[in-house]
């Protein structure tokens, strides 16, 4: 298609590393995103969970502290969130202060990621879980405040959903924040593309979903909103397990069996422990059928190559293993380059 060669002529081929807040504590996923620095990864993205997918081994470091601790010891890479939920536990005016924060002591490097969010990280504020249209509005609403308290020296707001009365932010960005949002369907795809400076979505879903109704989505806003093609950046989070044999990928897999559920399956679960039940009854095929399995890393390369070819150019890679050093290793000496040597 005409968006696929375009954006492989003008938009940087990216790769960064998916630090796995739900798998590890705050100090050694520091340490491991400083590997991911020093193996040649491009950025590193966190998630930013209330609580994680398993009560028993998770964790659920807060993103924001955690980021300003990696922007002070990395020089080079991207530094963002994937995703951060700007609606409920946050208001989206410390939102905008914390970024403001990040990005004045870290400029050109930070990027926001958002989300509409689920029920694990929210619900159990005592809030009322709303139906997904209602989410999407107020995702909207605030980051169109996010925006105009990081552009405008005195912010009043009277929305749906958010009012703000005589706010200023007053550490200035020298430029914008960019603002990502995550997406898996339509709706907020299309969003994105009218909107935001990046989209975010996830691999191991049906080819179609992707073919047929996110990235015709994501041109769609695009086109209304009268951008390019290479107006945003396309981040790919893909999920990859490379090992020595076939059993041991799939194996790795195990702790994230969760992310095989269905939205059926999960929807409206707020209990790490219901969750982590739900995962442990699923088989390993089924744990494994979200990530990239192989033995063989010219395979893994093909298969990641994929999505490339789609038109993603910001490949963030997510891998289950617990000894995360070996692969940000393999990765660095092994496919960064085989990739870059490729696709670029």
């Amino acid at each position: 298609t005409r968006h696929r060669r375009d954006t492989r002529m003008t938009v940087p081929l990216r790769f960064g590393y998916k630090a796995s807040a739900e798998q590890f504590g705050p100090a050694e996923l520091l340490d491991y995103a400083i590997q991911a620095e020093e193996a040649g990864f491009d950025s590193v993205f966190i998630s930013d969970h209330l609580q994680p997918w398993l009560h028993d081994g998770g964790h659920a470091p807060a993103s924001v502290p955690w980021l300003g601790a990696l922007g002070a010891k990395t020089s080079r890479v991207l530094i963002g969130t994937s995703v951060l939920t700007p609606t409920f536990r946050y208001n989206p005016t410390v939102v905008a202060q914390d970024f403001a924060t990040l990005g004045v002591m870290y400029p050109g490097r930070v990027i926001l990621g958002v989300g509409t969010g689920e029920a694990l990280n929210e619900a159990n504020l005592g809030i009322t879980w709303p139906d997904p249209p209602e989410r999407f509005q107020r995702l909207k609403e605030a980051i169109g405040l996010i925006r105009r308290l990081w552009s405008e020296d005195r912010v009043n707001f009277d929305g749906t959903y958010y009012t703000a009365r005589n706010i200023t932010i007053y550490d200035k960005l020298p430029e914008p924040v960019p603002i990502y949002i995550g997406a898996a369907g339509p709706a907020a795809t299309r969003l994105a593309g009218r909107i935001a400076d990046g989209f975010i979505t996830t691999s191991g879903k049906k080819r179609e979903l992707y073919t047929d109704t996110l990235l015709p989505a994501l041109h769609e806003g695009l086109e209304k909103a009268g951008r390019p093609a290479d107006a945003i950046d396309t981040l790919m989070e893909i999920k990859v397990s490379l090992d020595e044999t076939i059993e041991a990928a799939k194996e790795k897999t195990r702790f994230w069996a969760p992310l095989a559920l269905t939205p059926e399956e999960k929807m409206g679960i707020d209990d790490p422990i219901e969750m982590q039940r739900l995962g442990e009854a699923l088989p390993i095929e089924r744990a494994a059928s979200r990530f990239i399995v192989s033995d063989d890393p010219d395979e893994h390369v093909e298969r990641i190559g994929w999505y490339i070819g789609l038109g993603f150019r910001h490949l963030v890679f997510h891998d289950p293993g617990h000894d995360q050093g070996a692969f940000l290793r393999m990765y660095g000496e092994e496919i960064l380059p085989r990739l870059r040597a490729k696709y670029t």
